[in-house]
């Protein structure tokens, strides 16, 4: 691939091609977070997201060993290393790309949530929503019923409350998905 000359007809065109990118996905999480006027909505995608902090998956961790006993350990104990992976990629990418969340350009976003850091790019919550969620069905398929719905909770949670964009949910999205496949190739 030939690198962009800065100032070529083809830069200026990928910048344009850029900038009404990101001002369409300004526009759906600014939609996104017309849900968040309406107080049982607001309260819903909180309490997904702050589920969504660990402690649904941990809890969901603990019910598969309580439930399948010595069977479950290898796959839990990968699942959780598998997380703290995800922290690591996250957090890396986050520090590297320095995008700010939606709520720090756009005032008219209703917060109800406060973040857990200052960037937004990738979404961590949904990396791990992703990343749990296979696993656990891969290892319960049973619980496919419980888990989708509250990884779709949690991954769309992020856009209502204004904190994240599409690219974000969706970065994570893919690089959950990308993990819960290494990891489960280890089992």
């Amino acid at each position: 691939m030939i690198p962009l000359r800065a100032g070529s007809p083809a830069a200026e065109r990928c910048a344009r091609v850029l900038q009404a990118y990101l001002g369409w996905e300004a526009l759906v999480t600014e939609r996104c977070n017309r849900a968040h006027r309406l107080r049982v909505l607001r309260a819903l995608f909180a309490t997904a997201s702050r589920l969504g902090d660990g402690i649904g998956w941990y809890v969901l961790a603990l019910l598969m060993l309580v439930l399948h006993g010595a069977s479950a350990v290898v796959p839990m104990a990968l699942m959780i290393a598998s997380g703290g992976v995800g922290v690591l990629i996250y957090l890396t990418i986050k520090r590297r790309t320095a995008r700010l969340r939606p709520l720090n350009r756009n005032q008219r976003l209703e917060i109800s949530v406060a973040p857990l850091d200052q960037y937004s790019f990738p979404s961590g919550h949904t990396l791990h929503a992703v990343n749990f969620g296979i696993q656990l069905v891969a290892f319960q398929p049973a619980l496919f019923w419980l888990v989708l719905p509250f990884a779709l909770l949690v991954a769309s949670s992020r856009m209502v409350l204004g904190l994240h964009y599409l690219s974000d949910v969706l970065v994570g999205a893919a690089i959950g998905l990308l993990l819960a496949s290494l990891t489960l190739s280890l089992l």
